[in-house]
């Protein structure tokens, strides 16, 4: 009787902490300005397979259409595609891009939204990879300028500190600065994706994997030469935190102006909106890469000391929404992944206002039972009423792991006055 595989059930103790950390969330988002939206949990097929979904859209959810019959679904066996009309959305972006499409005339000039929301995807269920799972994402709607990635970057991090998650820091590149590079190196247009995809690896493979993947990939022999030689040249050794020196020192020479000012430009507005921050959270990685199909500018990773995996990540997609309008509309934006970053929160942090069972005889009027606990929730504590068993540690037990931290019990004549209440410990 287990749930599909890759999706869970959350007994009452972890819904209650997944909720109170979603709270948390919730309020740092709105109070940098955002605001919380809601779509459907289908999109058109079309829509979700418009080749703007990279990978995913390979794992996506398909609804049959309704009514069709035996012969028509044999018609169709070279073309399963069209048995489909709707699917399962496998994250927030594409939605989003519909939504404002469909809202625009409705909405601000720039528009920051909210949503957070579980998507589905046919992944194969493994450690922390789930096929129903919750996102977090912030968007910003009509700002190209550099603001509009500072003002998502620092709204994470507040999020994160506000979880008691401090230390965090975000990875950050720009596609246009790697299209250049695979330009300046020699890579053709056409091999440019499966270069990426191996890049993609160096830190897992480094410099000398990458080259020998690139040259079993039959990439262009003079371009994979000339950027092994970049991976593996001599670098000094003097520091430079997060700014032009830093950008220019990880590029090879001649990186655009215009790009590398734009990057600069959201180091700058972060640093001056976390002024006690210790250093400045960003780090420039020229091959940071992210699979998403869609990102047109800068993309960014979150990163945290305490695991060696990205805890989200986002960037720019100018051009999604245009591909719904006719004209391209500046939008950026940045995801939280909740199922990694709720594992992390100390249940300390989560806690919530006080817990209590009212353990009670059967004799108790119920008038009283009743008054007792409505004493109690007026002055905010969480309440529940138990009828004492043989077993009572047993019971208190079951009331702890459900999330509750006190007991007493009651009897014929007890009020909220005179009730002892004990920790359960």
């Amino acid at each position: 009787m287990n749930p599909p595989r890759g999706m869970r059930d959350f007994l009452p103790a972890d819904k209650a902490r997944r909720e109170r950390v979603l709270a948390v969330i919730r309020e740092r988002y709105r109070a940098h300005g955002f605001d919380e939206i809601e779509t459907p949990v289908v999109e058109e097929y079309g829509r979700l397979h418009a080749g703007i979904g990279g990978d995913n859209e390979k794992l996506a959810y398909n609804v049959l259409k309704r009514g069709l019959d035996a012969e028509a679904i044999r018609a169709a066996a070279d073309d399963p595609a069209s048995l489909t009309d709707l699917g399962l959305r496998y994250d927030l972006t594409v939605p989003l891009a519909r939504f404002y499409a469909t809202n625009r005339g409705q909405l601000p000039t720039v528009f920051r939204s909210v949503q957070i929301a579980p998507v589905w995807r046919a992944e194969r269920p493994q450690k922390g990879r789930y096929r129903q799972f919750v996102q977090c994402d912030i968007d910003i709607i009509g700002d190209a300028s550099a603001r509009a990635e500072a003002e998502l970057i620092v709204a994470t991090l507040d999020t994160l500190d506000a979880l008691k998650l401090a230390g965090a820091s975000v990875r950050i590149n720009d596609r246009r600065v790697l299209d250049w590079m695979l330009d300046t190196f020699g890579f053709a247009v056409d091999e440019r994706p499966g270069v990426l995809i191996t890049i993609d690896k160096l830190d897992k493979i480094g410099p000398v994997g990458v080259a020998a993947e690139l040259r079993d990939r039959g990439a262009t022999t003079a371009a994979v030469d000339a950027f092994e030689a970049f991976l593996t040249r001599p670098m000094t050794l003097e520091f430079h935190p997060y700014g032009e020196a830093q950008i220019r020192k990880l590029l090879p020479q001649g990186a655009p102006d215009e790009i590398v000012a734009h990057l600069v430009g959201i180091g700058q507005a972060v640093v001056a909106a976390r002024p006690g921050g210790d250093g400045i959270p960003l780090a420039f990685d020229p091959f940071l890469v992210r699979g998403m199909g869609y990102y047109t500018g800068t993309i960014f990773e979150l990163a945290h000391p305490s695991v060696d995996y990205s805890l989200g990540g986002g960037g720019r997609y100018d051009g999604m929404i245009g591909r719904f309008l006719g004209q391209d509309v500046a939008a950026v934006g940045f995801s939280i992944g909740f199922e990694r970053i709720v594992d992390l929160v100390s249940a300390d942090e989560t806690e919530g206002p006080a817990a209590v069972v009212l353990v009670h005889d059967r004799d108790v009027p119920v008038h009283e039972l009743v008054a007792v606990k409505a004493a109690l929730v007026a002055s905010g504590s969480r309440v529940r009423l138990e009828t004492r068993t043989k077993n009572l540690k047993a019971l208190l037990e079951r009331a702890a792991a459900d999330g509750y931290t006190a007991f007493a019990t009651v009897g014929a004549g007890t009020t909220a006055a005179t009730l002892e209440v004990k920790p359960l410990a």
